[in-house]
């Protein structure tokens, strides 16, 4: 038995469709109020603690202590998770952030030195709950081999965007409006409800994959050549968005209209958002290597301009292309993990590409703060362009890893009715689905010759879909 879901392909893969999948609103409902906080901890830590200490440089330091943190503990976070369960994981970690946050704004609120807050940042960021991921992996569980995959990742990828775009606004309007330290105070507070909400879905939680009692090892995510290819083009992403946020709000102060920043800001995550309900709404064509290898050299384009704007409506439509050009590159990037990494690794490879993207805002806000002190905003819109550069690089330098792991199998019926079928390296589950289609085709009924435009590529359970030529 397999909790994947038969999709007739003769429909458009679409949003409605996507949300009626069974189970699926008892684990995204929840899961959008347990991810909602992370978009709020890396401005709450930086408004209390310029506050506390009057320097942006200090709040800097630790907001990216927090991120670095938060990079380096996520893998580890999605191995415990394929191995023990997502509730198992997720019940003490959301207890222990909700602890360290509460103990970083004590430390902040008490004119503890910067070294300290550092410190306290360490824990607040290694026990960040990593709902992002659980949530696909459950969509990956679900959905495996149907063709509503993609849509699941666009409509991720726009949920993410939206807790970006809420979450910064609601902890703003909580330090500014309530006190320095409501911000920290409501994210540890709603991890905890959400996260608590989110472990007691139990049923849509994909199977644990403990070692078995033969002794066989299991493989990690990070074994996989395609994984570390994304891994390394995530961090282009995760640069583009520190680089975003250090450069327009310098820029919004040098104009001397320091309130632009939240508009600009704004206008970028806009243009994510509805590229990535354009990409959920389509029934692509091409392959996945080539969406992303395309999507990315459209990122790298539009980045590359950024230093060049010195006007905020000529800044504002540059920033809305780059937003438009993220959300290819970023949803077919988690849709490959599918093809890529098998079932018992996917939470640990979602995990990687999140601390990817947190790892490179981190060193993003460093190196673009350090040039924007220095030189202006221009420099530091260098930042987002070096990296995009150098991913792109990457990603056609070795763009051969990232194809599937197993081809898939190729069947072919004669006009007799006999069987032809093209072997191939496939995966356990596509052997299962070529054997049922192979006894379907022995009976007498005519089919057409075999021709290169009747291949079916055999996918999940029970359909088919034309196969797309990468």
């Amino acid at each position: 038995m397999t909790s994947a879901v038969t999709t007739d392909t003769s429909a458009r893969p679409g949003y409605g469709q996507l949300l009626r999948t069974p189970g699926a609103l008892g684990f995204v409902l929840p899961g959008f109020a347990a991810r909602l906080p992370f978009g709020m901890l890396t401005i709450s830590i930086l408004l209390l603690v310029q506050h506390t200490t009057g320097s942006y440089g200090s709040a800097g330091i630790v907001a990216a202590v927090t991120g670095i943190s938060m990079a380096l503990s996520a893998p580890l976070m999605g191995i415990f998770t394929d191995r023990f369960g997502q509730s198992a994981v997720l019940v003490p970690v959301v207890l222990a952030h909700s602890a360290a946050v509460s103990g970083l704004a004590a430390l902040a609120l008490a004119g503890a030195p910067v070294w300290a807050l550092a410190l306290a940042a360490v824990p607040t960021g290694a026990s960040v709950p990593q709902v992002g991921p659980m949530v696909r992996a459950r969509w990956a569980a679900r959905l495996e081999g149907s063709p509503l995959l993609p849509t699941a990742a666009a409509f991720e990828s726009v949920t993410d965007e939206f807790t970006f775009v809420v979450g910064p606004v609601l902890a703003t309007a909580l330090c500014t409006g309530v006190h320095p330290a409501a911000g920290l105070v409501t994210e540890a507070t709603l991890t905890l409800i959400g996260g608590l909400l989110f472990a007691a879905r139990r049923a849509s939680q994909p199977k644990t994959h403990a070692p078995s009692a033969t002794g066989e090892k299991r493989a990690f995510a990070l074994s996989y050549p395609g994984l570390r290819v994304l891994i390394f083009a995530f961090l282009g992403i995760g640069a583009v968005f520190g680089g975003m946020q250090v450069s327009l709000a310098a820029f919004s102060n040098e104009i001397g209209n320091p309130g632009a920043n939240g508009l600009l800001y704004g206008v970028f995550a806009a243009g994510n958002m509805i590229a990535g309900i354009a990409m959920g709404a389509v029934a692509w064509k091409i392959g996945p290597r080539r969406r992303l290898i395309l999507g990315y050299i459209g990122l790298t384009a539009a980045a590359s301009v950024l230093w060049a704007a010195h006007s905020m409506i000529l800044l504002g439509a540059l920033g809305l292309v780059v937003g438009l050009f993220i959300a290819p590159a970023l949803i077919t990037g988690y849709t490959m993990v599918e093809q890529l990494v098998p079932a018992n690794a996917r939470t640990e490879a979602f995990t990687w590409l999140t601390g990817s993207i947190a790892f490179g805002q981190a060193i993003a806000v460093i190196l673009a703060g350090r040039l924007t002190d220095a030189h202006g905003s221009s420099y530091g819109f260098l930042v987002p362009m070096a990296a995009t550069a150098l991913a792109l690089a990457t990603l056609l330098a070795l763009r051969a890893k990232l194809a599937p792991k197993a081809p898939s199998r190729i069947v072919n019926a004669s006009a007799s009715g006999t069987e032809a079928t093209a072997r191939a390296e496939a995966t356990p589950r596509t052997e299962v689905a070529s054997r049922a289609d192979v006894a379907a085709s022995a009976t007498p009924s005519p089919a057409p010759a075999p021709t290169s435009r009747n291949r079916v590529n055999e996918r999940g359970m029970g359909h088919r879909v034309p196969v797309t030529v990468d």
